[in-house]
């Protein structure tokens, strides 16, 4: 009993215990962890621009309403190819000797998950026109605007990007609309957000309690997946649900004569390589090859197209789309 009325040794084992146990519960299973879970080959790390942006991203609170992790169910699929894996992570490190790894996978999911957000929206326009006002681009969206992160010039200097925003929200801007370097490391960071190829000897893992999904009849009878679903995943975003794009920054898609003309090659160039050609609008990315989509899915996008918001134009066939990928690879 002298063992418990004699307070130094009492605490002295308490404090040996608790280090013990800290050893083999948090210590050798993190090094453990850490030796397993190597970087995946092709992944690589952030350059010092994305840097600054994940520590704009963690100081304006992003991970508030947004994940970085793609959950193995079935309605996550619209975030990633694949469900999120340990490895997916291993390229973080400490912050400094006081603060841990900042992973940021997140908790709470107000906002859609941004692991592949730069897969799903590479364009650097699109990203500035969302920072700005969110509902510039996304008329529902509920996140707040980051104004502060944009600078207001009368002349726009040698380098300066403007960022291209609709009439309607430039109400008592006299000026051209430019980024600051915070916004421009956070953009650059948040199109760094992809997830990376495995090698063949991982298996991704599987979605589970998967809907069963009808595909729609092609053109020639063939099946074809939905192109609602693909144009939402891929298009909306900047062209609008009811395909009338943003004035001053992304062009309809409602009559336009792209869509709607039988210049089919120039359709599907659009698609998979990008478009620059109107100064009036911001550059298109290249969607298509971004999102890795196959001519099946290309020749629905379009089908949706050319019979949505009055649009009516003869659809198209995955052979005759797949014929125009093969010719302009």
């Amino acid at each position: 009993m002298d063992f418990f009325n004699n307070h130094k040794k009492l605490f002295s084992s308490a404090l040996a215990f608790f280090l013990v146990l800290t050893l083999i519960i948090c210590i050798l299973p993190a090094l453990d962890n850490k030796k397993i879970n190597q970087p995946l080959p092709g992944s690589v790390a952030l350059t010092e621009s994305e840097n600054n942006g994940k520590a704009v991203y963690i100081r304006e609170g992003c991970v508030a309403c947004h994940t970085q992790q793609v959950r193995n169910v079935d309605m996550d699929e619209v975030f990633g190819s694949r469900p999120s894996l340990a490895a997916d992570y291993a390229r973080n490190r400490r912050l400094n000797l006081f603060q841990n790894t900042a992973t940021l996978m997140g908790t709470e999911r107000t906002g859609p998950d941004l692991t592949s957000i730069g897969t799903r929206q590479p364009s650097k326009e699109w990203q500035y026109a969302h920072l700005y006002n969110p509902r510039s681009v996304v008329p529902e969206s509920i996140m707040p605007s980051y104004k502060w992160l944009f600078l207001v010039k009368e002349d726009a200097a040698p380098g300066d990007v403007e960022v291209s925003v609709p009439a309607a929200f430039r109400t008592g801007i006299k000026g051209k609309i430019i980024p600051s370097k915070d916004a421009q490391d956070l953009v650059a960071y948040l199109l760094s957000l992809k997830q990376t190829d495995l090698p063949t000897s991982i298996k991704p893992g599987e979605f589970l309690y998967k809907k069963a999904k009808k595909p729609a009849a092609g053109a020639s009878g063939s099946s074809l997946p939905d192109g609602g679903v693909l144009f939402t995943a891929n298009c909306a975003s900047c062209h609008q649900a009811g395909g009338e794009g943003l004035p001053g920054a992304f062009p309809p898609l409602k009559g336009s004569p792209v869509v709607l003309g039988e210049n089919l090659e120039l359709f599907v160039t659009i698609i998979m390589k990008g478009y620059n050609a109107r100064p009036e609008f911001a550059e298109m990315p290249a969607v298509g090859t971004n999102a890795g989509l196959k001519p099946e899915e290309v020749a629905a996008l379009i089908n949706h197209e050319r019979s949505s918001w009055g649009n009516t134009a003869e659809p198209v066939t995955a052979e005759q789309v797949k014929a125009i990928m093969d010719k302009i690879k």
